[in-house]
This record gives structure tokens, C-alpha cells and sequence, in this order.
């Protein structure tokens, strides 16, 4: 499975680590930047790319990593198609992709040991969607909004 990355500064001796660690479990890894340090950076180009290349890439998958992971998951998430969820926990890694069909991964890299996110990301890596009925459905509310703008109608 290819794994494409972005980051900014605070993010970005995690995601060499775990690039590395991707590339050692057997998943191609596509970096998307920044390539170098440098601390006045800024996530929006990086995830966002990170992002375009999971869209155009079915059946890929992303990570994004910043300080929070709050504005790389924000970032993602203005991308058509990338359903971007910010993981805490093995747990919140685990249901974004079972309930959510998350095909990006924020993660806040101080929030959260190198080890903790290692955990969050082979946790996301290794669980698929559960295809529940109730989850495709709020999916696919979702698209359809993200395509036409017009709002699901309220039950009942």
C-alpha cells in the first residue's frame, strides 16, 4: 500500500521517523515535504499535496503531521475527497478508518511520543472500513454535499 506524508516544521523529524518505519513494514511511502528543516514553514502546501495524491491515488492513504495536527488536518480536509481525521489515541486511529473510511491521518507530533504515533499509525493502517450501513450512509451524505452544497435533509 502506498502511504503519502506531509508535515511542517514541528512535524517533520516524525515524519522521517516514520517514513522509515512505513518503509521498513513493507508500504511505499511517498513524502510530500517538507524535505529539509526549516522553522518558518508552513503545512498548508505539504498536506494539501499529501491530500491531492491520496484522491488521485484510490486504495492509497495518508499522514499528515504538524504540532497539533489540528490545522494539517484542516488543511487535508479542503481537498475534495479526503475524509481527514485527527487521531489521539490507538483508539481514534482505529475508528476513523472502521466507522469514518478515513483515507488521511492527522497526527500531532507534541502532543505525542514518536512510539505513541507509531501505535496510531499502524492501528489506522491495519483496520478497514467496517461497511456498516449506518457508516456508508453518513459517508455518502457527506459526498454529496462536498459535491452538490446542498445540505441532507433532516429525518423525519
Amino acid at each position: 500500500m502506498r502511504v503519502h506524508l506531509g508535515s511542517d516544521h514541528a512535524g517533520f523529524e516524525l515524519k522521517q521517523q516514520l517514513g522509515r518505519w512505513l518503509a521498513d513494514n513493507g508500504y511505499e511511502v511517498v513524502d510530500h515535504g517538507p524535505v529539509t528543516y526549516d522553522p518558518d514553514d508552513d503545512y498548508p502546501p505539504y498536506c494539501l499535496r499529501a491530500g491531492e495524491a491520496v484522491v488521485g491515488e484510490p486504495g492509497s492513504l495518508g499522514i499528515v503531521l504538524g504540532g497539533s495536527g489540528n490545522g494539517e488536518q484542516i488543511a487535508a480536509n479542503k481537498v475534495p475527497g479526503v475524509r481527514a481525521a485527527l487521531a489521539w489515541s490507538e483508539e481514534t486511529a482505529r475508528l476513523a478508518r472502521q466507522h469514518n473510511d478515513a483515507n488521511v491521518l492527522a497526527i500531532g507530533a507534541r502532543m505525542h511520543t514518536p512510539d505513541e504515533a507509531t501505535h496510531f499509525v499502524k492501528a489506522y493502517l491495519t483496520t478497514g472500513f467496517s461497511a456498516e450501513e449506518r457508516h456508508a450512509r453518513r459517508i455518502a451524505m457527506l459526498a454529496a454535499y462536498e459535491k452538490t452544497g446542498v445540505v441532507p435533509a433532516l429525518p423525519g
